[in-house]
């Protein structure tokens, strides 16, 4: 286990820091600096400052003033429940890990607060905000040594906690594999939410398996008989439907996502729907 951390937190930071400390650019941008007015030109003041668009029209040189942003609340929030273990090139818990390794990380190279939450069926784990990397360090090693088992995924208490506990406005991302009734709309009016959905592709496109049992991860139910056409068709319908409701609920609510795969990498994935910030 102590292995495994330690690679997931490696990949992350060399990916996010690059081979030279502070050599790639961040995944997201801080808000920057915010206009507040405008005032007359004062000898001494840096020219470059001066916005010629108001100088030409009022016949006399005009600064823009601006005031420096506070840093951004990055807050990660995971969904842990018994869905997530399972994995064909690997678990989906892992790739959670290393997504929130990846935004932690570059949160702390950002000067941004950090932060993570983990939830299944109640609240498991709360991190305070902080900008340090220990605290990447041990956020992972709780996602990674948590036991999902027999732990039912509860999205409606999830949201209401994540509501409820969050007061800062924050960017926040929620890390699941989403499967179930999502309503984001009331969060994504408080914070900046970003959806991160984690699947694999056996779960979507799964195989005719013939005769076996099976176990629901989430409540230790078991099936056992013969998983062919008919069965499969049904489940995929399914999936199909609660994927569709998603991607309409996610648009209708300004909720950015992407779906990540166990067999893909998660780092080119979050960069090319971060980029834009």
């Amino acid at each position: 286990m102590k292995i495994k951390i330690e690679k997931i937190l490696l990949k992350a930071r060399k990916q996010v820091f690059g081979d030279m400390l502070g050599n790639n650019a961040s995944l997201f941008q801080g808000e920057g600096f915010e206009f507040t007015e405008l005032r007359e030109y004062i000898y001494g003041d840096d020219v470059r400052k001066i916005d010629w668009k108001s100088t030409a029209k009022l016949g006399k040189p005009f600064i823009k003033i601006y005031r420096e942003e506070r840093e951004l609340n990055v807050v990660t929030a995971v969904m842990m429940g018994g869905s997530t273990y399972f994995g064909t090139v690997k678990q989906k818990s892992d790739l959670m890990a290393e997504i929130v390794a990846i935004l932690g990380f570059s949160a702390v190279k950002n000067g941004d607060l950090f932060s993570n939450i983990i939830f299944a069926n109640k609240l498991y784990s709360v991190t305070k905000p902080n900008k340090k990397f220990f605290v990447v360090q041990d956020v992972v090693t709780k996602i990674s040594e948590f036991d999902m088992l027999g732990r039912e995924s509860n999205y409606k208490l999830f949201f209401d906690t994540l509501f409820n506990r969050i007061r800062r406005k924050s960017l926040l991302f929620i890390i699941s594999d989403f499967v179930g009734e999502v309503e984001l709309a009331l969060l994504a009016k408080k914070h900046d939410v970003v959806a991160i959905i984690v699947r694999d592709r056996f779960e979507e496109n799964p195989k005719e398996l013939g005769y076996m049992r099976l176990m629901d991860m989430e409540n230790g139910r078991t099936f056992e008989g013969s998983v062919g056409g008919l069965a499969l068709n049904s489940y995929k319908k399914a999936i199909q439907e609660n994927d569709a409701k998603l991607m309409a609920h996610f648009k209708k609510s300004g909720v950015r996502y992407s779906k990540i795969y166990t067999d893909e990498e998660p780092y080119l994935k979050l960069a090319k729907l971060l980029g834009g910030r």
